[in-house]
C-alpha cells in the first residue's frame, strides 16, 4: 500500500532529533499493509548494516531487530525453523520481514514473540538521545498490539542467552484453520533432567511464563496454567474464542511436558496442528 503522507525517506537515524508522524522502517510487511496517515517521515534501519546473527564469546546469541525471518530460520537450533514455519507465510514475506518487526508489532500470534520469550530473551531497547536499556522479551510485549517501547525509541536487538539455548526444546502449535493464524503456541525447555519452563503465546495477549523444578503431573500443570492465565486472560477474536484457545493450550502443554520427560534426544520437529 502506498503511503501517500510520507514526504521523506531516511537512511538511519534522525539527526535533528525524532518527532510526530516519525517512524522507523525495516521490512515493512506491516507498515505497508495499511494507511498510515500520521506519518511523515521514515527512517531505514537496514541502512545500517547490522549482522543479522552474533555469537558472543560466552554462547549467547544476538538477533539484530532487522535480522529477516529466513536468515533466523537457517540457524540449526530446533526451535528457529518451527517458529518460523508458524509464520504460514510465503518466501517472499520471510525474506522481507524482520524479527524485530514481528516483536514491536505485539501481535499475540507473533513467532518471533514465542520463540525469544521462549528462550529467554532480552531486549536492548535505544532511546532517541542514545540511552539504552534492556527488558526481557516477557515484559516487552504487554498486551494485543501493545508494547513498553517509548517515543522515538527503537528495538535494536534481542539477546539469548547460551544457557538457554543449550536446553531442550520442543514446540505444539494450532490454528483455527489448516493456513490460519496461530490459536496456540506452546514452547517448552527443559534443563538436563532439571526445570522445565512453558511458555505460552497466541492464546493470550502477552507471552505467560510458567516454571517447575521438574516434569509436573497433569493436575499440577491444569492448576499451573489456570492460576498464571485465569479467566479473562485468553484472547478472544476471529481466530478463536477463549474456551477453545484455553482447551488448546491445556492440550498443548501436555504434549510438550511429555515429550520433554522423555529423556531421548528429540527436537523441536513440527508443530503439532490442531483445530
Amino acid at each position: 500500500m502506498d503511503l501517500h503522507t510520507v514526504a521523506e525517506l531516511r537512511p538511519g537515524r534522525p539527526t535533528d532529533g525524532w518527532r510526530p508522524g516519525d517512524a522507523w522502517l525495516a521490512g515493512g510487511t506491516w507498515l505497508f499493509s495499511e494507511p498510515q496517515t500520521h506519518l511523515r517521515r521514515l527512517f531505514d534501519l537496514t541502512e545500517l548494516g547490522w549482522e543479522p546473527l552474533r555469537t558472543a564469546p560466552d554462547g549467547s546469541l544476538e538477533i539484530a531487530a532487522t535480522c529477516t525471518v529466513a536468515e533466523l530460520a537457517r540457524h540449526p537450533h530446533p526451535l528457529f525453523l518451527g517458529c518460523c514455519r508458524a509464520f504460514l507465510a510465503s518466501f517472499k514475506v520471510w525474506n522481507v520481514a524482520t524479527v524485530g518487526g514481528n516483536l514491536c508489532a505485539g501481535l499475540p500470534a507473533g513467532p518471533m514473540i514465542s520463540l525469544t520469550a521462549g528462550l529467554d530473551g532480552r531486549c536492548l531497547l535505544i532511546a532517541p538521545d542514545g540511552t539504552e536499556r534492556t527488558v526481557p522479551v516477557t515484559g516487552f510485549v504487554v498486551g494485543d498490539g501493545r508494547t513498553v517501547l517509548r517515543a522515538g525509541e527503537l528495538l535494536r536487538s534481542v539477546t539469548l542467552p547460551a544457557a538457554a539455548l543449550a536446553r531442550r526444546a520442543c514446540l505444539r502449535q494450532a490454528s483455527l484453520h489448516p493456513l490460519g493464524r496461530s490459536a496456540a503456541l506452546v514452547v517448552g525447555t527443559r534443563e538436563q533432567g532439571g526445570e522445565l519452563a512453558l511458555t505460552v503465546t497466541a492464546a493470550t495477549a502477552r507471552p505467560r511464563r510458567l516454571r517447575f523444578a521438574g516434569v509436573p503431573g497433569a493436575g499440577e500443570l491444569a492448576a499451573a496454567l489456570d492460576a498464571e492465565i485465569p479467566d479473562g486472560g485468553w484472547f478472544d477474536d476471529v481466530h478463536g474464542d477463549p474456551d477453545w484457545r484455553r482447551h488448546l493450550t491445556h492440550r498443548l502443554a501436555g504434549e510438550v511436558v511429555r515429550e520433554l520427560a522423555d529423556p531421548g534426544p528429540r527436537g523441536a520437529g513440527e508443530p503439532g496442528r490442531g483445530r
